[in-house]
């Protein structure tokens, strides 16, 4: 169901996902991807979801960000039927996926580029955010010289340029080492805004439990394919979160409750 406006006229949820399912039409045959996907994301919340590979969590970050239309239900976006591109979107991969021949700050300035804006007049907003993320001294480094952990904090300031309300984040973090990638998610946390008013709306794909019950306000956990809801966690643990959060008796149950789910599904 679509997300309805409220007295004030703002849009309560920005994600509305309302029996989404997907088909794909191959040469063998048919494959269904997703089936029935209903829940909803409010604005400024940030939603893990987890799943078997091959479950359709990718497909449904596509499905989201209006790259692949699904083939029924309804999917809405900022209180909008997403029948095209979502323009107002963010997307970090699993690879930082950075143009090697760009510097740094070039690779930064890409989404104003290719929105047909002045990347000029961006040059300032992509500096502050690589001084955000602890790569100000690496503006003018080829990719090459940076570490995999700093070419990830790059794609998420280029990701985050247009300032735009949504990021849709596909395992971001899931080639780098265990501490990077510790690192990765406290820096996201940061950048995210922990206490902020304005935080953005974030959709985020891991196979880390772990990972999703750090980050994240609620845990979707999804069936095998066809990929379906199987269950939905709160998460109630308080914020601002760091390392010690995973040390928490809560935080174990919360895990354990998940991982039981996850191999049932």
């Amino acid at each position: 169901m679509p997300a309805r406006p409220g007295a004030d006229g703002s849009v309560k949820n920005f994600i509305d996902l309302d029996s989404v399912g997907m088909v794909y039409a191959t040469a063998s045959g048919r494959v269904e991807a997703l089936r029935g996907i209903s829940f909803a994301v409010g604005r400024g919340e940030f939603v893990a979801l987890v799943g078997p590979s091959g479950c359709g969590k990718s497909t449904l970050l596509r499905v989201v960000a209006g790259l692949r239309l699904a083939t029924s239900g309804h999917v809405t976006v900022g209180g909008r039927p997403v029948t095209q591109p979502v323009p107002e979107v963010g997307m970090v991969f699993q690879a930082p996926v950075l143009l090697k021949w760009r510097r740094v700050v070039d690779n930064v300035l890409l989404p104003a580029q290719l929105a047909g804006r002045n990347p000029a007049a961006y040059q300032g907003r992509a500096l502050d955010l690589l001084r955000l993320v602890g790569l100000g001294e690496f503006a003018a480094k080829l990719p090459r010289e940076l570490s995999g952990g700093m070419q990830q904090r790059a794609a998420l300031c280029r990701a985050l340029l247009l300032d735009p309300p949504l990021l849709l984040m596909d395992e971001p973090f899931g080639a780098l080492d265990a501490m990077t990638r510790d690192e990765m998610n406290l820096e996201l946390l940061r950048v995210w805004g922990e206490g902020s008013l304005e935080r953005k709306t974030i959709l985020f794909v891991t196979h880390s439990i772990p990972e999703a019950v750090l980050l994240a306000d609620r845990v979707v956990v999804m069936t095998a394919r066809p990929g379906r809801v199987a269950k939905i966690f709160p998460v109630p643990l308080p914020r601002p979160r760091s390392v010690e959060t995973r040390a928490s008796a809560e935080f174990g149950r919360l895990s354990l409750e998940i991982y039981e789910t996850l191999i049932e599904s």
